[in-house]
């Protein structure tokens, strides 16, 4: 289980990556496949189940790490991000405007990756179990 919370970060830190390349290049993408794909995706959908799947894996992956170092610095900055995208996601488009939907979204992320980050580098100060030898020379 401890192993885990190496790979949960790095996870979580992606879908985070992943919700931001969703909200600003989505619709670039949905323009440019137009005529290759004949269904429409609804980006309301991809982006609800993009956030459904980060909120658990983040709250998972930072209480991992807090098992493993016992540190909890990164859960404000965590808890933070995950309110802003929730918010983005609860009051959409229509009551936030793009640019307020879009500006959450990548604020919550960055604020989400940032507390994975600094759960990752709590783990590899204290030279936890879930790292091998050649994770640690990288």
């Amino acid at each position: 289980m401890i192993r885990t919370q190496l790979t949960t970060d790095k996870l979580a830190f992606s879908v985070s990556l992943v919700c931001v390349l969703h909200c600003f290049f989505a619709p670039s993408f949905i323009i440019l496949s137009s005529g290759v794909f004949p269904l429409a995706m609804d980006n309301e959908l991809v982006h609800k189940l993009i956030v459904l799947i980060a909120v658990p894996l983040s709250i998972f992956s930072l209480y991992l790490g807090h098992i493993n170092h016992k540190t909890i610095s990164f859960f404000p900055p965590a808890i933070f991000g995950l309110t802003l995208l929730i918010t983005a996601v609860a009051l959409g488009e229509a009551a936030l405007g793009e640019f307020g939907e879009k500006g959450l979204t990548l604020l919550g992320s960055i604020f989400v990756a940032y507390a994975h980050y600094k759960n990752h580098q709590a783990c590899k100060k204290i030279d936890c179990d879930c790292h091998n030898k050649q994770e640690l020379s990288s």
